[in-house]
């Protein structure tokens, strides 16, 4: 990252923080640490049981989205404290399409989850409920994907059109 890129206050945050990483697991780019999509691994791999399991949908349905840093501040990831430190000098290039695509996430993950509620509920075609799973999955996988591309620099989040066009597909 250069001087032009940043304003000079987010510069100089972002520059202090990158100072501190040492050898945390945390990248220098963007000042994100891949250990918060841990959070969202397993809410996708608790849906992904559903069609086998469809019980599950209460572990899925006691999920709760959490912020970065309350993912963080309940972590056992050993940069946990600096991980938390270092999000607020997150340059906004990067920030704001990690939040986008996170706040699409959850509604992703959490939309799904009731669909899959009701359709359980309803005693639908489980096959019907394995294709919905697959959609959830596929959609969550790439907006997963994206918030990873994110962390390591990448500064663009996906048009809901995209998102949609995964659940649909």
């Amino acid at each position: 990252m250069t001087e032009s890129d940043l304003p000079p206050e987010e510069q100089q945050r972002f520059e202090a923080f990158v100072a501190r990483l040492g050898d945390a697991n945390i990248s220098a780019q963007t000042l994100l640490a891949t250990d918060y999509l841990n959070h969202f691994n397993e809410i996708v791999m608790l849906i992904d049981m559903i069609p086998d399991m469809p019980d599950m949908i209460e572990e899925c349905k006691a999920w709760e989205p959490r912020s970065y840093v309350e993912h963080f501040a309940q972590s056992s990831f050993k940069d946990r404290q600096l991980a938390i430190e270092a999000y607020d000098a997150v340059p906004s290039k990067y920030r704001r399409p990690f939040e986008e695509t996170l706040s699409q996430l959850n509604t992703v993950i959490q939309g799904g989850v009731n669909r899959l509620e009701e359709e359980i509920v309803a005693g639908a075609d489980p096959n019907l409920v394995a294709e919905h799973v697959k959609a959830i999955s596929r959609a969550a996988q790439a907006l997963m994907d994206c918030a990873n591309a994110i962390i390591h620099g990448s500064d663009r989040a996906m048009a809901q059109i995209e998102i949609d066009s995964l659940i649909t597909a």
